[in-house]
């Protein structure tokens, strides 16, 4: 059986942390394990998954929940709550219903703090990850018979009826996660017509159906290049002499988003080498597969700009492939040849590899997401395979692998912070202080101890770099990289924590550590007000002209987010009432500002756009509770109104709400099919009108709410898995698995505090 193991690991030559390993999260399969009625009840998940795997898509993450309830001796002690048609809910009712979420929650914290849950459903994280091993050898050492069983049981799992896989699990089919399932489906060892209901046979249709592989998009065809299974001349250039190029240039690397600049830089690198993996019998019989046309009469110069009208998300503007023409045509051919291969290429490709050592020390080789991991893992391999830096490398991989029902996937990088903090914060307005005082102490150590106490070694700033020192991340401190949202909501639950007694939650976070985060803080915000989530803004819109990638929009530079925005107000109102004289007046004036962000990035219908939900219901309650923070009311604000108007129209006939995740890339409000409401979508909702004193102008949209949340409560006290509520970057959803217990369960929790019962 898999099991979960919590901050475990042992500091040596590959592997170090800068915390004791707290909140690092690994599975480690053991033969032995487990008796036959537990076995039996890990198989059943899974066939019931595979069943349901066309109307649920999201797994319900529960092996480790089976093992810690297990562990815990769990039963629930409070029966079943029903409000029945017509019924008032009570205040008993309520704080029954709550009690059982929260006596089914406090279970599943983990020794060191934080809630476990799986953080993943795009379906490109993890063949990559099995492309590198194979390329380096390392792939049997690595991934042994269970994980290969389990990796394949997921791509089973999440394969579209029509053959195909889409960007995550929700989404239609496309060619760039076709394609990826297909190879890695063949390099653990599946046959041309093998897997699971004929997966490859049905793949394999699907990629020559549309046009075969010639049409996958920019980051398909470095992979496949990497493999071998496409040429390096079928790209667009990436030329490693970007990070050589002077820093008073628009598009230079320290003013590009974080993310994007972490890809493209072991990118570069491995296209400026035109790196290629050992050409094995597998990777030709690949090459004639996945083609219409014989692999050496292909065009590859004319595949450069082809890409599947399935992935085609952003289309590139005249511009952008007229500049990529000329490098293709002008630049390439100078600087891969002597002299210039020489005295430019060469140093363009050790400081790459510098830039990539120091992004991996600074994050103990787990990098900022599980994308760049992998190129950076495979660059330190090319640039020598015996080395430390890819040994280190390997030595962080378990902090990736994540095991469920639906089997073995690839995390974006855990949310061990992000959850915990609204854990907490969900559990603390339950008002049950008393009866889980040992949750919220364990609680509130972990969020200490996941403050990042340090700025990035060195000349950060030369690094690219931004202050670090006092923030949160998203996963947990060795991760290193800061977020402005995860600090803000990291920070509130040590203030929060900071008024009840000691005795209970353990002791308050020191002031220069809270001043720490809000310098952190304050440095996000930009002109126009609005925060943004890794580092500022450093450059204009007009670059992401550039976005290189056909399926992502934005990602070129940072951006303001409302998300990031309205939690910062909602904190620093609370830290300026508890330290009234620290940094006064920076903070009112920042707060002035945010609130006229918020105003005024405010959509024509009375929503606000998500980045990092679905989509805008959740930004439409972040922003809510940040103008009700900053003392914005419904009589005194016209954007709160028209908020409040935009929630209360899009309410269900069963009193939730429901949004499709299309809202994300359509950019338009979209519900749910057939009229359905998700509880996540229902809690955000509810908090929002709560904020927006919803309470005291009509309170039946909250009691229509509340009822649907009570009586979709399961027997135990969980609530139902439904649709995907994470997104990022307009184009791509992310599961979080935990938002289905916190979210109801603070919903509730505001309900039986705010809205006055009988």
């Amino acid at each position: 059986m898999w099991k979960l193991k919590i901050a475990e690991g042992v500091d040596g030559p590959y592997l170090y942390s800068t915390n004791n390993y707290v909140g690092r999260q690994t599975w480690e399969f053991d033969p032995d394990a487990g008796t036959p009625e537990e076995r039996a009840q890990v198989e059943e998940a899974r066939q019931n998954f595979y069943r349901n795997r066309l109307q649920v898509k999201p797994c319900s993450d529960l092996l480790w929940r089976m093992q810690f309830l297990r562990e815990k001796n769990f039963k629930q002690t409070i029966p079943p709550v029903t409000i029945e048609d017509g019924e008032q809910i009570s205040y008993e009712k309520a704080s029954k219903a709550l009690k059982r979420a929260v006596n089914f929650f406090s279970p599943l914290q983990a020794s060191d703090g934080h809630w476990p849950a799986e953080n993943a459903g795009p379906l490109f994280f993890l063949p990559p990850l099995v492309f590198t091993l194979y390329i380096t050898g390392h792939l049997n050492t690595v991934f042994h018979a269970e994980h290969r069983k389990e990796i394949l049981r997921y791509i089973y799992n999440h394969q579209n009826e029509d053959g195909g896989w889409g960007f995550h699990i929700e989404g239609h089919s496309t060619m760039f996660c076709t394609a990826l399932s297909y190879i890695c489906m063949r390099i653990l060892e599946e046959g041309p017509d093998g897997g699971l209901d004929n997966a490859c046979a049905r793949a394999r249709k699907w990629i020559l159906d549309h046009g075969s592989v010639t049409h996958i998009p920019s980051w398909g065809k470095t992979w496949l290049s990497i493999l071998g299974i496409f040429d390096w001349s079928g790209s667009n250039p990436m030329p490693p002499e970007f990070w050589i190029l002077p820093s008073f240039l628009p598009m230079h690397p320290a003013k590009m988003w974080c993310y994007c600049r972490m890809v493209y830089m072991p990118m570069s690198y491995l296209y400026g080498k035109r790196f290629v993996g050992p050409i094995t019998p597998l990777i030709q019989q690949l090459r004639e597969e996945l083609y219409l046309q014989p692999y050496n009469e292909i065009n590859w110069r004319k595949a450069r700009h082809s890409c599947a009208p399935e992935d085609l998300y952003y289309p590139h503007p005249w511009i952008q492939d007229l500049m990529w023409d000329s490098l293709y045509i002008l630049a390439e051919p100078f600087l891969t040849r002597w002299p210039l291969n020489k005295l430019i290429r060469e140093k363009a490709l050790q400081v790459a590899m510098k830039h990539i050592h120091y992004e991996d020390e600074n994050s103990r080789y787990i990098s900022i997401g599980c994308v760049e991991k992998v190129l950076c893992m495979l660059a330190c391999w090319v640039e020598d395979p015996n080395g430390d830096y890819f040994k280190k490398h390997l030595a962080r991989i378990p902090d990736y692998i994540w095991v469920a029902e639906d089997g073995m996937t690839m995390q974006s990088f855990g949310s061990q912070e992000w959850d915990a903090g609204f854990a907490v914060q969900a559990l603390l307005a339950s008002n049950l202080v008393d009866e889980i005082g040992p949750v919220l102490k364990r609680g509130h150590d972990f969020i200490k101890k996941a403050q990042v106490k340090d700025n990035p070694s060195g000349d950060f700033k030369k690094m690219y770099r931004h202050i670090s020192k006092g923030s949160w991340t998203f996963s947990d401190q060795d991760h290193g990289w800061q977020v402005s949202d995860c600090t803000a909501e990291g920070l509130k639950c040590c203030l929060l924590m900071s008024m009840l007694p000691q005795e209970i939650v353990g002791e308050k976070l020191e002031p220069e550590r809270l001043y720490d985060a809000v310098n952190v803080l304050l440095s996000f915000q930009s002109k126009n007000g609005g925060l943004s989530a890794w580092e500022p803004v450093r450059a204009s819109r007009w670059l992401e002209m550039l976005n290189p990638m056909e399926f992502l929009e934005s990602i070129v530079i940072e951006h303001e987010y409302v998300e990031s925005t309205s939690s910062t107000i909602n904190v620093l109102v609370l830290f300026k009432k508890l330290y009234p004289g620290h940094r006064t007046r920076e903070i009112e004036n920042f707060i002035t500002n945010a609130v006229h962000f918020l105003e005024n990035i405010q959509m024509p219908d009375g929503s606000w756009y998500g980045n990092w939900g679905v989509c805008f219901i959740y930004a439409s309650g972040f922003a809510l509770g940040g103008l009700a923070a900053a003392g914005k009311t419904y009589n005194n604000c016209q954007a709160m109104r028209k908020g409040v108007e935009f929630l209360l129209r899009t309410q269900r006939e069963n009193g939730g709400w429901g949004e499709s995740y299309k809202s994300c890339p359509e950019k338009k409000y979209i519900p749910l099919e057939e009229g359905r409401s998700n509880l996540v979508h229902t809690a955000w909702a509810m908090m929002g009108l709560i904020h927006a004193g919803q309470a005291e102008r009509d309170p039946t949209p909250l009691h229509r709410a509340a009822k649907l949340i009570i009586n979709s409560q399961m027997e135990d006290g969980d609530f139902p898995q439904q649709e995907i509520t994470g997104a990022f970057k307009m184009n791509c959803m992310l599961h979080y698995a935990a938002y289905r217990n916190i979210f109801p369960l603070w919903a509730l929790a505001e309900y039986r505090k705010r809205v006055p019962l009988p």
